[in-house]
Order: structure tokens, then C-alpha cells, then sequence
């Protein structure tokens, strides 16, 4: 499995305005973009930004989209892989694989997006046989985080922070949690999105304690199908 199976440099459309975040979230994720933005300042005092980001909790509420956003604000290039999917019979070769991805987005200081997290991430005390082989593995990924450059972007995301080795989860400076949205936080969610469709469409029933996907789903699940009755009504009263 070579590089080129593994990096998806992922077009970058999403805006931090386009994001539903919780007030603490959105607080810490402005001062860690104003450190970015000021890193030449910093540095001038030997003060390196937070560049190590994990973002856990409940599926569904943004951590991938929060991702693409920041490497659009810091008008960097983001590169991402999901563990799940690039773990090899041969540990070894994982560990080459995981090596190469962390070397070019480095070199192109870039945005490495790291999904499911949790799947090498889980305790090197496992009793699976080939634990010892997976602690190798996660050994090369605390190197490979540790030496990771100042002016690049590490963000990986799981929902189960819990499995997470404790040694992994100390190098990472900021960790920031995600959350079902409260009832203000998607009736402001499900406002934003009727804006873009005529007021007739707007009555559907509203569902709570879901995530923001789920709810944009629902949503547009109802709209599709006001605007196919709409349609058949008028074919009706033509035929």
C-alpha cells in the first residue's frame, strides 16, 4: 500500500462561520487560530503554538468539518487518513505507511487530519497477540508526533477518547470536546439552513438531542418531500 492510497487532499470549501459550535469551543478554537496567525511573534520569545489538536466526542457534531475549516482559515493544504482503513496485517508496514504521511504534510507544513483515532490509539497493555507489535506501532506515532514541526498542523479526531493510549493523549496541547447541541444551539442551527429555501417550505418537525448532521439530514429529508408534493400537486391539476 503506497502513499498515494493513503492521503486524500481534500478540496477545501467549509468556513468557520458555516459551523455551529458550543461558546467554549468557539473560544478556544479563536485563540488557537490568533496564535497561528502570530507565530513569527511567538517565536521571536522561544513560545511555539498549540499545533496538536484532538477532537473528541459524540459523531456527528463537526470534528471532520472543523478540521477542513481550520486548514481554510490558516490557508493551509489538508491531508487526511483514516487509521481504520490503512492498518496492515503487517504492522510494520503500517507504521512506513503512517511515517510517509507525517513526512509530507511536515515538508508542505500542512494540515494532517487524522480520523478514528482510537483504533491505534488503544492501550499498548491490550492482550490482543499482536500487541507487542502494536506498541511498536504507537511508539513510532508519539515519535512521529513529538519531532512533528512547529509551522504544521496535527488535528486527529475520535469518538472514543477513552481507549486512547494516556501517553498519546499527553502530546496533544489542546483537546476539545464535542457535544449533542443543546435546543438553542439547533433551533439557531435549523434557522441557518431554512434561510436557504423559501419560507413555504419552512414547517416540519423539529427533533432534538441529535447531532447537527443528523438534524441537517432530517431537515432536508422533510423539504425534499414538501417540494415533491408541491410538484405533484401541480401535475395533478394539469392532467
Amino acid at each position: 500500500m503506497g502513499i498515494s492510497n493513503l492521503i486524500v487532499n481534500d478540496a477545501i470549501k467549509v468556513e468557520f462561520k458555516d459551523i455551529q459550535f458550543s461558546e467554549e469551543n468557539k473560544t478556544t478554537l479563536t485563540t488557537f487560530l490568533k496564535e497561528f496567525s502570530h507565530i513569527e511573534a511567538l517565536s521571536k520569545y522561544n513560545l511555539s503554538v498549540d499545533n496538536k489538536i484532538l477532537l473528541y466526542g459524540h459523531t456527528g457534531c463537526g470534528k471532520t468539518t472543523t478540521a477542513k475549516a481550520i486548514a481554510k482559515h490558516l490557508n493551509k493544504k489538508i491531508y487526511s487518513i483514516d487509521l481504520s482503513t490503512i492498518v496492515s496485517a503487517r504492522l510494520g508496514e503500517t507504521s512506513k505507511n503512517v511515517s510517509e504521511v507525517f513526512k509530507k504534510a511536515a515538508l508542505e507544513k500542512a494540515v494532517l487530519f487524522i480520523d478514528e483515532f482510537d483504533y491505534l490509539g488503544a492501550s499498548r497493555n491490550d492482550d490482543k497477540k499482536d500487541s507487542a507489535e502494536m506498541q511498536r506501532l504507537v511508539n513510532t506515532i508519539i515519535q512521529l508526533i513529538d519531532f512533528y514541526p512547529n509551522d504544521a498542523l496535527l488535528i486527529a479526531a475520535t469518538n472514543y477518547s477513552d481507549v486512547i493510549d494516556t501517553a498519546l493523549l499527553r502530546r496533544f496541547q489542546l483537546k476539545i470536546k464535542f457535544e449533542l447541541p443543546t435546543q438553542i444551539e439547533l433551533d439557531t442551527y435549523y434557522t441557518t439552513l431554512l434561510k436557504e429555501f423559501p419560507k413555504e417550505f419552512h414547517q416540519f418537525h423539529r427533533r432534538y438531542n441529535i447531532s447537527f448532521a443528523e438534524a441537517k439530514t432530517i431537515l432536508h429529508q422533510a423539504i425534499k418531500k414538501q417540494i415533491i408534493n408541491n410538484e405533484e400537486q401541480k401535475q395533478a391539476l394539469n392532467d
